[in-house]
C-alpha cells in the first residue's frame, strides 16, 4: 500500500460509528405492553414519572398482583388505589411533600391486608440490589441490627459474629433482583446507553440485576458518538436495556437536574401538582377523578403534558435557575412578619440549633446528616452559626447531596436549589454506606421520629394493627451508625412514650432529645433520658411551674436534672433566619 492507501485503509478500519448498536426505540405503551407481565416484581431504578403512569394506564383494573421496590409516595401511590399491587417493599410509604406524614391510601392498604408491606431502610435497599447486581446472594451491612425490621425480615436478614472479629456484630441480607426495571435519565442513544445526572439517590443497581432488562425512557435520543464524549455519565448499558423510549418531561412530576450536562435544560420539581396529589388522596372520591383525569384519560404522555401546559412547564425549567430561589424569597418577604413573637415549634428549632452547634463544637464532629422538617431546619440554622464561628462543617443529604448550602425560600431538603451548592454528588450508597456508616465518619445525625420512647428509641413507622406511619427512610441507617444522634419532635404523651410499639431506630446512639418543652439527655452510664433545660410556655415561668407542665406532656416517669437550666432565648437573626428558610410555615408553622 501506498501512504494514500494506507491512510484509507486506517480510516476506514479505526474509525468511531456516530450511531452504533440496534434499534430499540419504541412508543413507550408499546414497550411496558411488550416487557411488562402479570405478577412481575417491578423497580423504578430512579426517575420516571412517565414510565409509572403509563404502567398504570397499561394494567389498571386488571389485577396484575405486582411486587413494587420502590418509595410510595405522591403519585406512586394510585397503584395502591388501583388494586395492583400485592407486595411492597419499601423503606418510605406515605406523604413526602411538603411535609412528611401518614397517607390514608397506605394505611387503608395496610390495614387491610390486601398489600403486604416490607420494611427496609434507604440504604438496606440499595445494598440488596447491589448484591442481586453483582451475583454475590447476600451482603453484609451495619444498619437494621435492634430495630423491628431485624425481627420482620428474619427470613431475609441474619446477624452473626464478625468471622474476622468475633466481638462485632454485623448483619447479612438477602440479595434482591427485580424481574424488570423501569428507569427516567436525561438522554440515551436508540440502543439503550443511558446517561443519568447526579444526585443518583438509589442508584441503578436494581436495574444492573434486573432479570429481564430494562426498560429506558430518556429527555432525549442521542447519538452514540454523543454517548461516548459523555461516558462518564452512562450508568446503564445497551446490552440491559430491552426497549428505548424518547419522554420529554419523563420525570414530571418529578424533577431532572443537568449537572454536568449544562446544553441540557433542567427543570424543577412541581410542587403544586405533588400537593394537589396528595389532596386528592385524603378524598377517595377526589382520588379517583384525580387518577382518571390525569392518568387514565390521558391517551399517552403526550397527551398528559399537553394538560400540564407549556406555561407550567416554562415555569419549571426557569425554576430550575441556580439564582431562582432569590426572586422567589423576594416574592415571599413581604408576606412574612418578623416581628412577631415565635410560637412553640420555632423556639424548639431553635433550641435545637443551639444544642446542635455546641455538641458539634465539643464532640469535633465533621459532617451532618438530618433529617426532614424541624430536624432539617435546627440543622440549618447551626450550619450558619458553626460557619460564622469559623467551624468546618459539611451537610449531606440521604440521596447524595454533600457539604451543600441551604438557600432560602425552600425548606424542602432535597430542593434543587440546595443542589447547586454541592460540593459532591453522588448516591445512597456513597452517603449512608460511607460517609455517615463507615469507619472514618465523622458524622453527627439530627433526625425526626412519630414516637420517641425514654430509652431513645424512635418509631416512624407504624403501630401495629393501628396505623402505618411513613417508614425508616435513612433514619434507621444513621442512628444505627454515625458517631451520635439528636432527635428533634414535638412532645405530648402520644408521642413521647414509655416504650415505642415499633423500633424503626435503636437509642443507643441517640444522646439528646430536643422538645418543644425542654431538653433531654443520658446523663453518664444511664441509658433513660433526664430533663436538663425546659423551655418555658410563658414569660416569667418558674421552673416548678414548667416541670408540672412537662409532667403532662411526657409518657414516661420524668427524671430532672438537679441543675435544670432554662433555654437560651432565640435571638432576632436567629427567628429573621429560621423563617426566610420556611417562609409559608410549612414546617413552623409561622
Amino acid at each position: 500500500m501506498d501512504a494514500k492507501e494506507l491512510k484509507a485503509f486506517i480510516d476506514s478500519k479505526f474509525q468511531v460509528p456516530v450511531v452504533e448498536g440496534e434499534d430499540k426505540l419504541c412508543p413507550l405503551d408499546e414497550a411496558i405492553h411488550k416487557h411488562v407481565k402479570k405478577g412481575m416484581s417491578i423497580h423504578f431504578a430512579g426517575r420516571g414519572g412517565a414510565l409509572f403512569y403509563q404502567l398504570v394506564r397499561e394494567f389498571w383494573s386488571k389485577n396484575p398482583d405486582f411486587t413494587i421496590i420502590n418509595n410510595l409516595a405522591a403519585t406512586v401511590i394510585a397503584l395502591l388505589q388501583g388494586k395492583m399491587v400485592k407486595k411492597a417493599i419499601v423503606s418510605f410509604a406515605g406523604d413526602g411533600y411538603p411535609t412528611p406524614g401518614p397517607n390514608p391510601i397506605v394505611q387503608k392498604a395496610y390495614l387491610s391486608g390486601e398489600v403486604e408491606f416490607e420494611n427496609w431502610t434507604m440504604l438496606t435497599i440499595p445494598q440488596r440490589l447491589l448484591a442481586g447486581a453483582m451475583g454475590w446472594g447476600f451482603t453484609p451491612t451495619r444498619s437494621l441490627i435492634g430495630s423491628s425490621m431485624e425481627d420482620e425480615n428474619k427470613d431475609l436478614f441474619k446477624v452473626i459474629s464478625n468471622p474476622f472479629n468475633p466481638t462485632e456484630k454485623i448483619g447479612l441480607m438477602k440479595e434482591l433482583r427485580p424481574d424488570i426495571a423501569l428507569i427516567h435519565g436525561v438522554a440515551a442513544d436508540r440502543c439503550g446507553n443511558l446517561i443519568m445526572t447526579y444526585p443518583l439517590g438509589p442508584d441503578v443497581f436494581g436495574a444492573w440485576g434486573a432479570k429481564n432488562g430494562v426498560i429506558v425512557s430518556a429527555e432525549k435520543i442521542v447519538s452514540t458518538e454523543y454517548i461516548r464524549r459523555h461516558s462518564h455519565l452512562v450508568r446503564i448499558p445497551s446490552y440491559m436495556v430491552k426497549a428505548v423510549c424518547e419522554v420529554p418531561y419523563g420525570a414530571h412530576p418529578g424533577g431532572m437536574t443537568n449537572c454536568g450536562l449544562p446544553e441540557f435544560e433542567d427543570y424543577f420539581d412541581d410542587y403544586d401538582f405533588v400537593t394537589d396529589v396528595r389532596n386528592a388522596s385524603h378524598d377517595e372520591e377526589k382520588f379517583m377523578k384525580w387518577i382518571k383525569y390525569w392518568i387514565l384519560d390521558c391517551k399517552d404522555h403526550v397527551e398528559y403534558l399537553s394538560k400540564v401546559g407549556g406555561d407550567r412547564l416554562h415555569y419549571l425549567k426557569l425554576k430550575a435557575h441556580p439564582d431562582s430561589w432569590k426572586d422567589e424569597i423576594t416574592a415571599d418577604i413581604p408576606k412574612i412578619d418578623f416581628n412577631k413573637q415565635t410560637n412553640a415549634t420555632e423556639t424548639m428549632v431553635i433550641t435545637a440549633a443551639h444544642v446542635i452547634t455546641e455538641k458539634f463544637i465539643s464532640e469535633g464532629y465533621k459532617t451532618i446528616l438530618t433529617g426532614i422538617g424541624l430536624s432539617n431546619l435546627a440543622t440549618w440554622l447551626a450550619t450558619h452559626s458553626l460557619k460564622e464561628r469559623g467551624h468546618e462543617v459539611d451537610l449531606m443529604a440521604e440521596i447524595g447531596m454533600y457539604g451543600y448550602l441551604p438557600r432560602a425560600s425552600d425548606p424542602t431538603i432535597f430542593s434543587h436549589h440546595n443542589m447547586h451548592t454541592c460540593k459532591i454528588l453522588n448516591n445512597i450508597e456513597t452517603m449512608l454506606g460511607v460517609f455517615v456508616s463507615g469507619h472514618t465518619n465523622q458524622c453527627m445525625g439530627v433526625l425526626a421520629a412519630g414516637q420517641i420512647d425514654k430509652f431513645g428509641n424512635a418509631n416512624s413507622t407504624k403501630i401495629p394493627g393501628v396505623t402505618f406511619l411513613v417508614g425508616s427512610g435513612g433514619s434507621n441507617d444513621i442512628a444505627t451508625n454515625n458517631r451520635e444522634t439528636i432527635v428533634v419532635i414535638n412532645s405530648g404523651k402520644s408521642r413521647l412514650v414509655e416504650k415505642v410499639p415499633y423500633i424503626t431506630f435503636p437509642g443507643e446512639n441517640v444522646r439528646t432529645l430536643v422538645t418543644d418543652v425542654g431538653i433531654f439527655k443520658k446523663i453518664g452510664d444511664k441509658e433513660t433520658f433526664t430533663l436538663t433545660t425546659y423551655i418555658p410556655s410563658k414569660a416569667n415561668q418558674k421552673a416548678t411551674e414548667a416541670i408540672d407542665e412537662i409532667r403532662e406532656k411526657v409518657g414516661w416517669k420524668l427524671e430532672v436534672a438537679p441543675n435544670l437550666k432554662k433555654a437560651e432565648p432565640s435571638t432576632k437573626e436567629e427567628i429573621t433566619l429560621l423563617r426566610l428558610f420556611d417562609p409559608r410555615g410549612f414546617f413552623t408553622g409561622s
